[in-house]
């Protein structure tokens, strides 16, 4: 599109999570006026750590932000899946992107927190709950909870795995329940009973459970997080320090012993859920980006990788398609068959024997789970 088109292009952006605020930044340098709406009347994340791909470092210094988020980051060379007991299954290097080769690894608070921070005074709009969406074709009017309403020229539906957006234009399928609860915490290095000597991410897995230690040392932290077959599907179930314990039943006593220390009221306790791939992503002038078009599982650890880099796929569109609706078009096909193919990685359950197909060529080591 010309400049010009995208200088008087009005966006509205639903959602200032991870998806919401890397799509506000990338349209915004294309001169576009952006307005993000969000619900919460204030943004905060849970306490624990994510894994910044190398892929996704480069957007952030093509945004000119990358010394922002990088600063509350722990640089990391590799990752390694071990057995419950703590012997070697694989152990890979971070795909590269040009000549970025660390995973950034960060807290989830310091993450929203970065990317908040290089947002313009005044384009995020807080206590904004969405209601209604109405999409006429050339422009989309909207309602919120507070009484509000705004119009745009193109709306991104940012807003999650319970999307709005989503549910009221493109699909009302339900969220899925994997079967798993995930338990989430961050501890301090000093409480990680010395398994954390570097900066590299480490999975434990073992008869249902992974268990993993995502260093934090920029923080003098650990994010200490433990995924395990359940059959609740409460969203957010009710566990005791007995229930995570049985989890972790013949793991390292070390792990054991992390996992019976834990402040229970530190612990982030959710059922896990992702959504069944959506046919169509977007229609003349509404679009959806991050969890809201393809929240997965987070055995690869790329929901937030997937959204920002959905961010600036779509910036790239706008710039390179001649109207909005070609740019969204190309939008979906350029990323939608990338994140198809994550959400279905990531529903597998990575026991020993499906690591090859989860990280083709990495045979285990081992033979047999622990």
């Amino acid at each position: 599109m010309q400049l010009s088109d995208l200088q008087n292009l009005k966006i509205a952006v639903i959602g200032a999570g991870y998806g919401g605020a890397a799509a506000a930044k990338a349209l915004s340098l294309l001169g576009a006026r952006v307005d993000v709406y969000e619900q919460a009347s204030r943004i905060r994340e849970v306490g624990a750590g994510i894994g910044l791909r190398p892929a996704t470092m480069n957007r952030f210094r093509e945004w000119g932000v990358f010394d922002a988020i990088a600063e509350v980051t722990s640089p990391s060379d590799y990752f390694e899946i071990l057995t419950a007991t703590g012997d070697p299954i694989m152990k890979e290097a971070w795909p590269a992107a040009g000549e970025q080769t660390h995973t950034h690894l960060i807290h989830r608070g310091d993450f929203i927190d970065a990317l908040m921070g290089v947002l313009p005074e005044g384009m995020v709009h807080l206590g904004h709950k969405l209601e209604t969406v109405e999409d006429r074709g050339d422009s989309v009017a909207l309602t919120f909870a507070n009484g509000a309403a705004a119009e745009a020229d193109l709306v991104v539906g940012a807003d999650g795995i319970r999307s709005v957006v989503r549910h009221q234009l493109f699909s009302q399928k339900a969220p899925v329940f994997a079967g798993e609860h995930a338990y989430r915490t961050v501890i301090s290095v000093d409480d990680a009973h010395g398994m954390v000597v570097d900066d590299n991410l480490r999975m434990y897995i073992g008869r249902g459970t992974k268990i993993y230690l995502l260093p934090l040392r920029h923080r003098r932290q650990v994010s200490f997080d433990i995924t395990a077959l359940h059959p609740d599907g409460t969203w957010a179930p009710e566990v005791t320090k007995e229930d995570l314990l049985r989890t972790v039943e013949g793991f390292d006593e070390r792990l054991v012993n992390i996992t019976r220390d834990l402040d229970m009221d530190t612990v982030n306790i959710r059922a896990v859920y992702d959504i069944d791939p959506v046919g169509t992503w977007h229609s003349d002038s509404v679009v959806l980006v991050g969890d809201a078009a393809h929240s997965m599982l987070h055995h690869q650890g790329q929901g937030a990788n997937s959204a920002i880099e959905d961010g600036g796929a779509l910036a790239d569109a706008l710039r390179e398609a001649g109207s909005v609706k070609e740019a969204l078009a190309l939008y979906q096909a350029t990323r939608k068959p990338v994140t198809d193919e994550l959400q279905r990685i990531s529903r597998q359950g990575w026991t020993e024997d499906e690591i090859d197909e989860v990280f083709p060529g990495q045979r285990p080591a081992t033979a047999g789970q622990e």
